[in-house]
C-alpha cells in the first residue's frame, strides 16, 4: 500500500470551491470534537457520531458544500486518532481542535469509483472530484490497474491536500509485488553524518549540495523575512495580520517548500538506488529525539555552548535522518531486501581493522588514525564508523568476517570465524 502525489491544475473557481469544502472538513473536525468530549459520562460511539452528522447536515446549510462520504472520512479520521492515542505504543497525542490558519487544509475521497480517472496525453491526465468537476493533473508515473503495461493493482481512494504550492491529489494504492524472490545484493552498511550525508562501508560517500535554494532564492527568502519583521512591528499587540502581511508569509512559506521537496526528492532517489543495489542494508539504532534535545538548561543551571547545540540540532533535522531509514524501510522490503540495526555506542572511537578503542584515535570530525601500534589504520573516520556497524551486524549474524573483521570490503582473503580472538595454544613438551 503506497501513495502517490500529483500536482493538480485547478481553476481560479475551482480552488475556491475546494477550500470551503476543506474549511468545512476543519469545522465539521471541530464539531465532532466538541460532540465527543463535552458529554457527560462516557465518549460518543461511531452510531451516535454519525447520527448526528447526518442531523447536522440537514440543518446547517454550509455543510452541505462538504460530500457525504468526505464527512464520513472527518469520522473516521477522528476514531482513528482516538484509538492511536490510547495506543501506549502510538506517539500520537490528545486530539484537538484544529485553527483556521494552523490546520492544513485537506478533503478526502474515500471512494475510489468516484474519481474516474482518465490519462490525456503524455504529461497530464484527469480526474473527477466530487463537487467540483472535471480537473486535470500531472502525469509522473503510471498508477496501478489504470495503464496498460503498467503495475498490477488498484487505486482505493484519495485525498485533496493544500500546501504551500496549492492544491495536490494524494492517490492511495495497493500494487502486486512478488515477495518470493529475496535480493541477491551484498550487505552495506550506512553511516548518517551531516558533512557527509551517507558514508557506505565500501567506502562510497554520498552527498548532496549544502543548501537547498540557489544564491538568488536565498537573498530573496532574507528579503521576504525582514519585510515580514517590519510588516509585524507595525501591528498593534493583539490586532490580526494584514493582507500583506500574510501574502509576505506565503511567499516565505512557499521558498521553504521548494528547499523541502528537493530534499525529499534527493532521499528518493537515494535511497532508491541504494535499495536496488544492497540486499541488506545495515544502520545505527539512534534516538535522534534525545539527540536534539535542547541544552538550554533551566535558570538554576543554565547550560553551556547553546548556540553551537542549536546549530548542531538544526543541522540534525534538516538532514531528516529517520525519513532515510524510512525510504529505505520500505523499498528494501519491495525488492526482497531489509534493513537491519545495530547498537550505535562506541563505532566512532573503535577502530574497525583491529577493533580497539584508544583514546584519541579519532582525531577530527573526518579523520581516523589508530592509535594501536600493532595496527595504524588511517581513513576516514565516517567510513571506519560504517565499517563497525558492518561488524557488529555480521557478528550478530553469525556470519564469518575477515581476519580484520571488515567483511563484504575490500581486504585479506583469510577468513575466519566471527568469536573474539583466543590466545595461541601453548607448544606441547618434549617427550620425556
Amino acid at each position: 500500500m503506497r501513495a502517490h502525489r500529483a500536482r493538480l491544475n485547478l481553476s481560479a473557481a475551482q480552488s475556491g470551491a475546494l477550500e470551503g469544502q476543506a474549511h468545512t472538513a476543519r469545522a465539521l473536525w471541530n464539531l465532532l470534537h466538541e460532540y465527543v468530549t463535552f458529554r457527560q459520562g462516557k465518549l460518543a460511539t461511531v452510531k451516535d457520531c454519525d447520527e448526528a452528522i447526518r442531523a447536522a447536515r440537514k440543518e446547517i446549510d454550509w455543510l452541505g458544500h462538504l460530500p457525504a462520504q468526505a464527512a464520513q472520512a472527518v469520522l473516521k479520521t477522528y476514531r482513528q486518532a482516538w484509538a492511536n492515542f490510547f495506543n501506549p505504543d502510538h506517539p500520537a497525542q490528545r486530539p484537538t481542535f484544529k485553527a483556521r490558519f494552523r490546520a492544513r487544509m485537506a478533503v478526502d475521497v474515500p471512494q475510489a469509483r468516484d474519481l474516474h480517472i482518465c490519462r490525456i496525453n503524455r504529461r497530464w491526465a484527469a480526474v473527477n472530484l466530487p463537487k467540483i468537476g472535471r480537473v486535470r493533473f500531472r502525469w509522473t508515473k503510471d498508477l496501478p490497474g489504470l495503464t496498460k503495461g503498467g503495475p498490477a493493482g488498484r487505486i482505493t481512494g484519495a485525498r485533496l491536500v493544500k500546501d504551500a504550492h496549492g492544491w495536490t491529489i494524494v492517490f492511495r494504492t495497493e500494487t502486486l509485488l512478488d515477495p518470493s524472490a529475496p535480493h541477491q545484493g551484498p550487505v552495506v552498511a550506512i553511516d548518517r553524518g551531516i558533512n557527509i550525508p551517507l558514508a557506505l562501508s565500501t567506502g562510497e560517500k554520498i552527498t548532496h549540495r549544502k543548501e537547498w535554494l540557489s544564491t538568488a532564492e536565498r537573498e530573496r527568502l532574507l528579503r521576504l523575512q525582514r519585510k515580514a519583521a517590519r510588516q509585524k512591528a507595525h501591528r498593534k499587540p493583539g490586532q490580526n495580520n494584514s493582507t500583506r502581511l500574510n501574502r509576505t508569509y506565503d511567499q516565505i512559506a512557499r521558498l521553504r517548500a521548494t528547499a523541502k521537496r528537493r530534499a525529499v526528492d534527493w532521499q528518493h532517489q537515494t535511497t532508491t538506488d541504494l535499495a536496488a543495489r544492497f540486499s541488506v542494508i545495515v544502520v545505527e539504532d539512534l534516538q535522534i529525539v534525545n539527540m536534539m534535545a535542547s541544552a538550554s538548561g533551566t535558570l538554576q543551571v543554565p547550560g553551556t555552548n547553546v548556540a553551537q547545540k542549536r546549530g548542531l540540532n538544526r543541522a540534525i533535522a534538516g538532514e531528516a535522518w529517520a525519513r532515510t531509514v524510512e525510504f529505505l524501510t520500505y523499498k528494501c522490503a519491495e525488492r526482497g531486501g531489509r534493513v537491519a540495526t545495530v547498537a550505535p555506542h562506541g563505532t566512532s572511537r573503535e577502530c574497525h581493522h583491529c577493533h580497539t578503542t584508544i583514546p584519541g584515535s579519532r582525531e577530527t570530525q573526518s579523520r581516523f588514525a589508530c592509535k594501536n601500534p600493532r595496527c595504524g589504520w588511517i581513513g576516514n573516520a565516517d567510513t571506519n564508523v560504517a565499517r563497525n556497524q558492518l561488524h557488529r551486524y555480521n557478528s550478530a549474524a553469525g556470519r564469518a568476517v575477515t581476519g580484520r573483521g571488515d567483511s563484504a570490503i575490500a581486504g585479506p582473503v583469510k577468513r575466519q570465524a566471527s568469536c573474539p580472538t583466543a590466545s595461541p595454544a601453548p607448544a606441547p613438551r618434549a617427550a620425556a
